[in-house]
């Protein structure tokens, strides 16, 4: 199951990954960079970090085939995707937090790390491959401007968490914690929440 879930969304984010690139006028190598550390960056990071060396992107095969099909995909169906509405990319990209947020909590309690440090395993596994996006892409990290972005993420592995921890099937809480932080990014963005700022004059 946490593979599925890890393949699938190391394609989600792959997706999303090339279409920043395209909509930033890249090359086919461009874009494929831009989707291969969309997709797997977030993934090397929580792995460095939980001792899972060498990390899933070089160990298995599988997580760079994903991200670079991901990215083929958008290339070779171009003309298709330049079209694409904002709000679909919003939903890939609320898609793959999702995904991934909940794939990195699992496998940091796979190692044996600590419950609270797990949340926050899932959410670096979340929002690190977008940052490494957007650093490449010359742009503001969207974790530095959109507050619930990377909250959806830890809410999402919370709840993973929390079920496990109370003994719950795991799927389900799989599931219900991807859905969780898929809708908690998307309203945020229909809604336009964002946590409290403080205002200086």
């Amino acid at each position: 199951m946490l593979l599925v879930v890890d393949l699938l969304g190391t394609f989600v984010f792959a997706v999303e990954g090339a279409t920043a690139g395209i909509a930033a006028n890249l090359d086919l190598l461009g874009l494929m960079v831009v989707a291969f550390a969309t997709a797997l960056g977030g993934g090397i990071i929580r792995d460095l970090l939980i001792g899972a060396v060498p990390p899933n992107s070089i160990r298995d095969w599988r997580y760079p085939t994903a991200a670079f099909v991901g990215g083929a995909v958008v290339f070779c169906s171009y003309q298709l995707v330049s079209q694409v509405p904002a709000w679909v990319i919003i939903v890939f990209d609320a898609a793959g937090l999702g995904l991934f947020a909940v794939a990195g909590a699992a496998k940091a309690l796979d190692f044996g790390i600590h419950p609270f440090i797990a949340v926050l395993m899932g959410g670096v596994t979340g929002v690190g491959g977008g940052t490494i996006r957007d650093v490449l892409l010359a742009r503001i990290p969207t974790v530095l401007r959109a507050d619930v972005y990377a909250t959806a993420a830890l809410a999402g592995a919370a709840i993973l968490v929390l079920g496990l921890s109370l003994k719950m099937n795991p799927k389900l809480m799989t599931i219900l914690g991807a859905v969780v932080c898929f809708l908690l990014r998307v309203i945020s963005v229909w809604r336009h929440w964002n946590l409290p700022r403080l205002l200086l004059h």
